[in-house]
């Protein structure tokens, strides 16, 4: 069994796509995984599971969700030493890291579709693209930032869900307990 871990796109925001996180880990659990833990409300979920193919594990956890909750759901599933490789390979400083948000790609996107999405540039705001992780930092914080998930989603032809510092770090801390 290997752990992994599952991002969940855009449930439990603004009262939309509700999951509860303990009817999540029973539904997994059902599904068959094991050790199901989640963090705060917005879609983490850390558990082990003999498959090893992310690409199925994300299907079946859409589909398992699908099914139970009546929507769709975009699901990003990384080992825990993937996600460590994102975090250690922000190019920000250190100051800046630790107010950065890391938007985990549902894969690399082509290099042509992300020199396109370069091209949008606003003032107080930065964002480097790297394998399949954006890394995003504003000095005014994510919420008034003009950055725009949704943007580049379509720029780049990928799927998307962002996390904080914060939150990298306590995944981090959970997948190497669990």
């Amino acid at each position: 069994m290997k752990t992994q871990i599952a991002l969940l796109r855009g449930i439990n925001v603004g009262g939309h796509r509700k999951v509860p996180m303990v009817e999540l880990r029973e539904l997994l659990t059902k599904t068959g995984f094991s050790d199901v833990k989640t963090y705060i409300q917005s879609g983490n979920v850390i558990f082990k599971v003999a498959e090893t193919n992310a690409q199925k594990i994300e299907n079946s956890i859409q589909k398992s969700i699908a099914n139970h909750f009546g929507f769709e759901v975009s699901v990003m599933v990384r080992t825990r030493q993937q996600l460590q490789k994102i975090f250690d390979d922000c190019p920000f400083s250190e100051d800046k890291k630790s107010n950065s948000y890391f938007a985990i790609l549902s894969h690399v996107p082509q290099e042509d579709l992300v020199e396109v999405a370069y091209e949008k540039v606003y003032e107080h705001e930065e964002y480097k693209i790297v394998n399949d992780c954006l890394y995003f930092y504003s000095d005014k914080g994510y919420g008034n930032a003009k950055f725009s998930l949704n943007y580049f989603e379509k720029k780049l032809n990928v799927d998307a869900t962002a996390r904080n510092y914060k939150t990298m770090l306590k995944l981090l801390s959970l997948s190497a307990e669990n």
